[in-house]
């Protein structure tokens, strides 16, 4: 009699199948093989989303979602950072370029998206307030300091701050990102869990053993590591199809941090077509909060150990949409209900984004 796999065959297979087609890239097999290497990517995404509900679904509200997005900002960060130290001076702006695109798809594509489907099969949807205002509050002061202030600093010139202001505000996001951890997890965790709580049949379904859960980590970090390392094999294709397409070269950046956000995403729309708003809420404003709360402290270690200048501060039209984002998410919010029409907006202002990187 065959034995029961703990977690679904596919799962496990994604993963290996996707390492071994990295390594064998090496070759060239032609065009044809990019189309595998997508499709592998996407196989990959598909089992990282698995075992990170199984994950979340063992350690529990909000440990489960913090855990996902720490660790897809971490893998996040590193892609950075290797990106920064082997491109010299043309990756001044990337950190910049990729916390931005990050934040926008975040905050108005999976949020917006996650309200739309919500709103359409439930009419509305509840979630706890206090937990997502202090995610929201968080967000706006890290935002503001990285991305908007070294444009009105005058110690030097340009949208960079000096070294030892880029050192200051490192440490500000790291110490705003730990208060918000610790308020998460320790002082008022019941913040970030779901209202009903009671009445949500998942909640008390077995949660996995730890023999699952300790499988499901480890494929999980493989299925993160190889989603990042095939997005950025595909980088130069990506980047050949955007020239050709006669799109700005920035558009690469927001397709690289699409792929690499894929998985949360992914996560959070299942959880809002559940009717587990609060856990889309947790998934997407934790990982908006940790990828530039963690982000910026890391390339300033990197600017300080190599002299290299880093550009942080936004133009204007950026400025604009960044801002019109994060006044509509304060709204949308902010009476810990929402509906498809909060979903429509953020989406629109989110085709917008895109639009105006396209067409300038």
């Amino acid at each position: 009699m065959i034995k029961k796999l703990p977690v679904p065959l596919w799962t496990i297979l994604s993963p290996i199948v996707a390492w071994l087609a990295y390594f064998a890239n090496s070759f060239d097999f032609g065009v044809s093989y990019t189309f595998f290497l997508a499709a592998v990517l996407i196989a990959a995404v598909l089992a990282a989303v698995h075992h990170a509900e199984v994950v979340a679904h063992r350690v529990g509200e909000p440990f489960g979602t913090l855990l996902l997005a720490l660790a897809i900002t971490v893998i996040e960060v590193a892609l950075i950072v290797s990106l920064m130290l082997t491109g010299g001076p043309d990756t001044a702006a990337l950190a910049r370029d990729t916390v931005l695109a990050a934040v926008m798809i975040i905050l108005t594509g999976i949020i917006g998206l996650c309200l739309l489907v919500g709103g359409a099969k439930f009419k509305e949807q509840v979630f706890s307030l206090p937990g997502v205002s202090a995610a929201v509050v968080t967000l706006t002061a890290i935002l503001v300091l990285t991305l908007i202030l070294p444009n009105y600093t005058t110690s030097k010139a340009g949208p960079e701050y000096t070294p030892t202001q880029l050192i200051f505000v490192a440490v500000v996001c790291l110490v705003l990102y730990g208060a918000f951890v610790m308020v998460q997890t320790i002082r008022h965790r019941d913040f970030f869990l779901p209202p009903d709580a009671d009445g949500n049949e998942e909640v008390h379904a077995e949660p996995p053993t730890n023999k699952v859960a300790l499988l499901s980590t480890f494929l999980l970090l493989l299925c993160l590591g190889i989603v990042v390392l095939l997005a950025k094999a595909l980088a130069p294709d990506i980047e050949n199809a955007v020239v050709n397409f006669g799109a700005p070269k920035s558009l690469v950046g927001v397709i690289i941090a699409a792929v690499v956000l894929l998985p949360e995403g992914l996560a959070a729309y299942r959880a809002a077509r559940k009717n587990r708003l609060q856990t889309s809420l947790n998934l997407a404003l934790g990982s908006a909060l940790a990828s530039i709360g963690l982000t910026i402290p890391a390339v300033a270690i990197v600017s300080m150990l190599t002299g290299m200048t880093i550009t942080l501060g936004i133009d204007m039209k950026a400025t604009v949409l960044l801002l019109l984002a994060q006044f509509t998410i304060m709204l949308s919010l902010a009476t810990g209900r929402t509906n498809i029409l909060q979903g429509i907006v953020l989406l629109v202002i989110f085709t917008v984004y895109l639009f105006t990187i396209i067409a300038p």
